[in-house]
C-alpha cells in the first residue's frame, strides 16, 4: 500500500526539522489494523506474541512481536486492548492480517478476525500536545502509550499517546472512512497557530531514536535477540504462544548475528538509504546496513547493520561498501538521541 512519503514545498531536511521544532501531520493508511473480538480474543492474541498479554490493560497501548514457529519476526504491531475481548494491532505495511487469520483457522478458539474500518494520521512534534488541546478542547491528557475513544465534533476517533518518532506525538484513529477529508481539514485548522506542517514520516529522525522498520531492519528471518528486542520476550511465563520452543533454544545456545547501531565516517549522506549496503570481513560479505541516514542534529551519517556476534562491540571498526565505494563505520551504542 502507497504512503505519502513527502510534499512539495518542504524537502527531507525542512520536513525533519519541522519535526524536530515544531509539529507534523502525516498520512499513516499503510497502519493498518487486525482486529481481534471474540469470547477467546485475550487467549487467542496472547498466543500470537511473546509478551504477556494477560497483563495489558484497557485503553492501554502494548508494543508487541509477533513471532514464527522459528522465532522469526512476522511484524511489530502496536496492541491496542478497547475491551476485555476486543484488540487491535496496529502493523506496519505487511500481510499480518493473513498470518492472524491463518492462525485463527485451526486454532480452537472462538475469535473473530478483520481489518475495520480505520484510517490513522500522525500528528508528532513538541508543538504536538498544543493541537491536541486544541481540537478537543483540553478534554484529552495522555501518557505515553495511553488511549481514549472518543468523538470529534460526531467523528468516531481513537486518539493514542503513540508514534513512529523521537518526538512527542499522537495519532488520531478515524472510525469511519466518509469523514477523512473533515478530519483532515479540523488537524490542519487547529495546527494554524502551532505552524504545523504536512510531511512523511521521517528516517532520520526515526533512526535517531533507536526505532527499527520492518523489511528494512528486520523480517522472519530475524529473532527478537539479534534484532536487540529480547526485553519484549517474555519466555518464562507459563503460557505457550508461537515460536517460543524455538525462542528458548535460541536464548540457550545464543545468537551468531546482532542489529547495532553505526556512525558511518565521510561526507553527510544525501539519502536516506534503505537498500542494504554489504558489511565485508577478509573480502567476503559477512552482513548489511539496513539503513543510513544523515542526523542533522548529530551532524553525522547513522544507521544500524546487521553483524557478526564478534563484531557487534561498541567501538568495533566496520569495512562497508557503499553505492559510492567503500567506507568505515564505527559499532555506536543506540539510541543515538533518546525518546522524549
Amino acid at each position: 500500500m502507497y504512503q505519502p512519503a513527502g510534499f512539495a514545498g518542504l524537502d527531507a531536511v525542512a520536513a525533519y526539522w519541522h519535526l524536530v521544532n515544531a509539529v507534523t501531520l502525516w498520512d499513516v493508511g499503510t497502519e493498518r489494523q487486525v482486529e481481534i473480538t471474540g469470547p477467546d480474543a485475550l487467549a487467542f492474541a496472547d498466543g500470537l506474541t511473546p509478551r504477556d498479554l494477560t497483563k495489558s490493560r484497557i485503553g492501554r497501548c502494548c508494543y508487541t512481536l509477533v513471532t514464527t514457529q522459528e522465532g522469526g519476526i512476522v511484524n511489530d504491531p502496536v496492541l491496542l486492548r478497547l475491551a476485555d475481548n476486543h484488540f487491535w494491532l496496529s502493523t506496519s505495511d505487511s500481510d499480518l492480517l493473513l498470518w492472524v487469520k491463518g492462525v485463527a483457522v485451526h486454532s480452537g478458539l472462538d475469535v473473530h478476525v478483520a481489518e475495520p474500518d480505520v484510517s490513522p494520521v500522525q500528528i508528532q512534534g513538541p508543538k504536538s500536545p498544543g493541537v491536541i488541546d486544541a481540537l478537543f478542547g483540553g478534554k484529552i491528557v495522555l501518557a505515553p502509550y495511553q488511549f481514549v475513544q472518543t468523538e470529534l465534533d460526531g467523528i468516531p476517533v481513537i486518539v493514542s499517546r503513540t508514534g513512529w518518532s523521537g518526538e512527542v506525538g499522537y495519532e488520531i484513529f478515524l472510525r469511519d472512512h466518509r469523514y477523512g477529508d473533515a478530519l483532515w481539514d479540523r488537524v490542519l485548522d487547529a495546527g494554524k497557530p502551532f505552524q504545523i506542517a504536512v510531511t512523511g514520516p521521517s528516517d532520520a529522525n526515526r533512526v535517531e531514536a533507536g526505532i527499527l522498520g520492518y523489511r528494512s531492519d528486520f523480517d522472519m528471518q530475524t529473532n527478537p535477540f539479534e534484532a536487540g528486542l529480547d526485553r519484549f520476550v517474555n519466555l518464562d511465563a507459563p503460557a505457550d504462544f508461537i515460536g517460543k520452543a524455538a525462542l528458548l533454544k535460541i536464548r540457550e545456545q545464543g545468537i551468531t548475528r546482532k542489529l547495532v547501531g553505526i556512525r558511518i565516517l565521510g561526507d553527510a549522506l544525501p539519502g536516506p538509504f534503505e537498500e542494504r549496503w554489504p558489511v565485508m570481513i577478509d573480502g567476503a560479505r559477512a552482513g548489511d546496513v539496513t539503513v543510513a541516514v544523515h542526523s542533522p542534529r548529530l551532524e553525522m551519517n547513522i544507521g544500524y547493520a546487521m553483524v557478526p556476534i564478534g563484531r557487534s562491540a561498541p567501538d568495533s571498526r566496520l569495512d562497508i561498501e557503499t553505492p559510492w565505494g567503500p567506507a568505515t563505520a564505527i559499532v555506536t551504542a543506540m539510541p543515538f538521541i533518546k525518546r522524549q
